[in-house]
Formats: C-alpha cells, sequence, structure tokens
C-alpha cells in the first residue's frame, strides 16, 4: 500500500455528543442526503411567497432595515422621556417602553402594594398626566412605539390613544405594538389580573376596537421570549408561543370576528439565544409553520394572515454578571442570528443589565451592535443568505416537526388553555430549565467567565440606580392630580366601564373615556377587579 495515498487519522471529537442548546443532535456534516425527499419550491421557496420560509417581503431588508428598538423605561415619565429623545438622537428607528411593576398588574404608585417597586423595572405610569409627560416632544405619527404590557395592555393602549388625541394625531396615524399576550404570563411570568376569560374578552375587544380605530396598531404580539426566559428550549419557545397564539385566534373566531380582519395585525416576539445555528432555523421554522396553520387551519385568504412578522430581543438570561463586557460578544450573535432568520425589528440588551437597568452609554454600544451589522457586516445586503445550507434547512424542518408533535399534544389535551390549567406547559419548560443548570453545574455546557475562562476582577462597569425619592415624589405627584381633577367625570366613567364589563359591549370606549376623564390604571383595574375577579395560579411541581 502506498503510504502517500492512506487516509490521515481522524483526531478524536471533543465530546462524545453534540447538540443544540435543546438538544438536537449535531451531525459533524451534512450533505443533500439530509434533504432528501424534500420539495425545496415548497418547503424553502421564495421571500415573500407561501411559505414565507425565507422572509415575509420580496427584497427584506435590501428595501428597509429591520427597526431598531431600545427597550427603556425608568423611574418616573420624566426621566424616560430623557431617554427616549437620547436614543432617538443617536439612531434608534422605534420606542420599547418598559413599564414598572406596579403598572403592569393594576396598582397605583401609592397603593401598599406597589412600595419598593415604583420606577425600578420600568416607568411608572399611573394616568394620562403621566403618558402626556413620557411622549412630550415626541409626535406619535412620526415614531412606531411597541409597549411591553399584558394585563393593563387595553389601558396603557387608552392612554397612547389619549395622547394621540392631545397631539392632534389621528388615530389612523398611529402605529406601533401592543404586547397584550396574557396567556404567557400564565405560563412563564406572572404579571396577570384576571382569569383566562375575560383576559381574552379584553384582547378580542381590543382586536375589534383596533380594527375599526386603528388599523396600522399591531394589537398583540405573541411572545415566546418570556417563555425562553423561564428556562424553555427553542422549540418549546415556538411550540408554545404558536399554541397561545392558535388560542387568541380561536378566540376572536368565537367572539365574531373574521380571521381575515384581525389576523394581519398579529405579531410575535422571540428571544435570540447564543446557538446561532438553531436560533436561525428556528425563525425559519416557525414562519413557515405559522403560514401553513392560518392557510390551512384557519382558511385565512388574506396573505397578510399568513406572514409571521416579529420582534426580536437579545436573551437577558444570558447576560452575566461576571466579566459584563463579554456580554457584548454575547448580543452580537443573538443580534446576528435574528437578523439573518429574518426579524422585523430588533432590541438588542445592554452589557450591565444583569447588574441594573443599562446605563446611556451601556444602551448605546448596543444600539451600535445592530448599526454595524446593517451597515458594515453585508447580511443584510442579500435576502435569506443562508438559505439551501445543508444543516440550516435540516434544523429549520427538525424544529418543525418537533413543534408540530408538541402542538398535537396540546390540541389532544383540549388545547392551550387546558395544558395551562393542568400545568403540563408550565412543567415541561421547568424540567428543561433544569435540565440546562444542571448541565452548567457539571460542565458539559460551558459559560465563559461563569464556570469556565473566571476572573477574580469584580465588574468594572458602571450602574444606573434609581433615585429612591422617585417614589415619593411619583406618589405625590398622583395624589395632586386626584386632587384637582373632574371626580363627578371620573368617577361616572368608571361607573360606565363596570356596566360594560357585566355586559357584551366592547369595554376600550369605555375605558378610553376612563382615562381621558383622569382616572388612574389602579382604579380602572380595580373596577374590573370588582367585576371579573382576579387568578389565582394553580401550583406545579
Amino acid at each position: 500500500m502506498n503510504p502517500s495515498s492512506a487516509k490521515p487519522t481522524a483526531p478524536p471529537e471533543r465530546k462524545q455528543r453534540f447538540t443544540t442548546l435543546g438538544g438536537i443532535p449535531l451531525k459533524a456534516v451534512y450533505t443533500e442526503e439530509d434533504l432528501a425527499g424534500s420539495d425545496p419550491e415548497t418547503s424553502i421557496g421564495f421571500p415573500g411567497e407561501f411559505p414565507y420560509t425565507r422572509g415575509i417581503y420580496p427584497t427584506m431588508y435590501r428595501g428597509r432595515l429591520w427597526t431598531m428598538r431600545q427597550y427603556a423605561g425608568y423611574a418616573s415619565a420624566v426621566e424616560s422621556n430623557a431617554r427616549y429623545k437620547y436614543l432617538l438622537s443617536q439612531g434608534t428607528t422605534g420606542l420599547s417602553v418598559a413599564f414598572d411593576l406596579p403598572t403592569q398588574i393594576g396598582l397605583d404608585s401609592d397603593d401598599p402594594l406597589a412600595s419598593g417597586e415604583v420606577g425600578k423595572v420600568g416607568v411608572a405610569i399611573d394616568s394620562l398626566e403621566d403618558m402626556l409627560t413620557l411622549f412630550e416632544g415626541i409626535p406619535l405619527d412620526e415614531v412606531s412605539t411597541s409597549m411591553t404590557i399584558n394585563a393593563t395592555a387595553a389601558i396603557l393602549l387608552s392612554l397612547y390613544l389619549a395622547v394621540a388625541r392631545k397631539q392632534g394625531v389621528a388615530f389612523e396615524k398611529v402605529s406601533g405594538t401592543l404586547q397584550n399576550d396574557i396567556l404567557k404570563e400564565y405560563i412563564a411570568r406572572g404579571t396577570y389580573i384576571f382569569p383566562p376569560s375575560p383576559s381574552l374578552r379584553l384582547i378580542t375587544d381590543t382586536f375589534s376596537f383596533c380594527a375599526r380605530e386603528v388599523p396600522n396598531w399591531n394589537t398583540i404580539s405573541i411572545s415566546g421570549y418570556h417563555i425562553r426566559e423561564a428556562g424553555s428550549t427553542a422549540v418549546q419557545e415556538v411550540a408554545f408561543t404558536i399554541a397561545d397564539a392558535i388560542a387568541y385566534v380561536e378566540a376572536a373566531i368565537s367572539a365574531g370576528l373574521g380571521v381575515d380582519e384581525f389576523a394581519p395585525r398579529i405579531s410575535f416576539f422571540f428571544n435570540a439565544h447564543n446557538n446561532l445555528l438553531e436560533e436561525i432555523a428556528k425563525f425559519r421554522a416557525a414562519r413557515r409553520l405559522w403560514a401553513r396553520i392560518m392557510r390551512d387551519r384557519f382558511h385565512a385568504r388574506d396573505p397578510r394572515s399568513l406572514m409571521l412578522r416579529f420582534h426580536t430581543q437579545t436573551a437577558g438570561s444570558t447576560l452575566t454578571a461576571q466579566q459584563p463586557e463579554v456580554n457584548v460578544v454575547r448580543t452580537t450573535i443573538q443580534a446576528l442570528a435574528a437578523v439573518l432568520g429574518g426579524t422585523q425589528s430588533l432590541h438588542t440588551n445592554a452589557m450591565d443589565e444583569a447588574l441594573a437597568l443599562p446605563t446611556e452609554d451601556a444602551a448605546r454600544v448596543a444600539l451600535r451592535t445592530q448599526q454595524v451589522i446593517a451597515h458594515e457586516s453585508g447580511v443584510a445586503d442579500t435576502v435569506d443568505p443562508l438559505a439551501g445550507a445543508y444543516a440550516i434547512e435540516e434544523l429549520t424542518t427538525e424544529i418543525e416537526q418537533r413543534v408540530i408533535d408538541y402542538l398535537n399534544k396540546i390540541d389532544a389535551m383540549g388545547g392551550t388553555l387546558r395544558a395551562i390549567e393542568t400545568g403540563y406547559i408550565q412543567r415541561e419548560i421547568q424540567n428543561a430549565a433544569y435540565e440546562y443548570q444542571r448541565a452548567v453545574e457539571t460542565d458539559e455546557a460551558i459559560v465563559v467567565g461563569v464556570n469556565r475562562f473566571q476572573s477574580d476582577d469584580g465588574p468594572l462597569v458602571k450602574t444606573l440606580r434609581v433615585d429612591p425619592s422617585i417614589e415619593k415624589t411619583q406618589i405625590q405627584r398622583l395624589r395632586a392630580l386626584r386632587e384637582r381633577r373632574d371626580s363627578i367625570a371620573a368617577e361616572t366613567s368608571l361607573v360606565r366601564l363596570e356596566e360594560a364589563a357585566r355586559g357584551t359591549e366592547n369595554v376600550l370606549p369605555r375605558i378610553l373615556d376612563c382615562v381621558e376623564a383622569y382616572a388612574t390604571v389602579g382604579e380602572i383595574s380595580n373596577r374590573l377587579r370588582g367585576v371579573w375577579g382576579e387568578y389565582r395560579e394553580a401550583v406545579t411541581v
């Protein structure tokens, strides 16, 4: 045998088993054999054409870059307004509002249960006065605003529309997105107020109201983000998000809406995690599966009803307090996955968010990350550049099939609400989170700076601290508003809201009346609590 013709001995592989973060086995090499049996024309297709695997628009970023949002909001409306103006001056093309915990669960800042939480994880909004301050000097017909709010979503949308009216902006010129996804609160996050049935009514009332009055507003952003942050795998993130979406579509149809009346304004909110190839494939699989579900299950005919439009945020759960500057690298990889996956808007987390709310400097670096990807990397210059790559297409198909398996299980249980009530979805996420934590603790999964490549140096970044006097000032502001408003007008509007909540009329116009009479978020929420009650979570172990 000629020694020169012998194949070199392959060195041993680094690990016995290679998988994605979600446990999908990875081959050493993918070839065209992995795509055998699939028809590229029907499974991959072209951008802007069914099944939209390659993107929902024919030209994607060659025509228009994704919206660059920065999630911001802290302390009072005054401080947050200054941060928004700063971000807009630095090139942000859309605002994304973070609300504090009391606002999220329908408590006014002077409620005893709100003590210590006012302005901490977002901006405190108690009334139209606060909302007017939050958007002072920001024309609502010139900016797109995303609001991360769920249980009180209808109230915050009404406040935003009341600001538009004060600015003289017609509702049809207002654009943005309301998260408004209460089912994921029962699953993963916990900022719910009402039981599922009235909560779904609020959502379908919002669908109906905006279809008539605010046609350019995205009425729901169905969120896999918080499901992933709770510890789910990529497959579970897509599966449970789409299961929630199916429940919302069914609820809207049951409420008498035609699918093509509201489906074009449905949007999604996904997490961008660390495994680059899995994340790109995840976005492509979700888009393809949603198109097929809307066409085949719900018989939508408007092409816009089939398009999965989504916002992405980089993964907060991957940020480390150790060596926080390394978070810039993580965020860059995650943002690149979102862009290569075809996102419509993107928020990049700041390097210091494992320690505190982001400083202006850290927020600017996060925004610059998007701008470098958009203008210097070249990945935005051709549509879906990884299409046809054997590994990407195989992972896309594998993720889609695993999601379908989950959806079939949930359907067999009786649907999403039943799967939540029995704790099935929660347990699946808890098990996935446990398995990942076990992998980190046994060094099977490496987290740079945490269980490998540690440094003795402490965090070297400056952090933002919210002045504790903010809470006192906010409470004084709120009580002064109650003293000078027309209390009879406020009470009359609240009574009419209660009447609407007991009946079947759309409650959005009544909520809008309340906020314009300067009724507070807590007062409106409490009247609805009185009619609908509060949700109590079933414990799952």
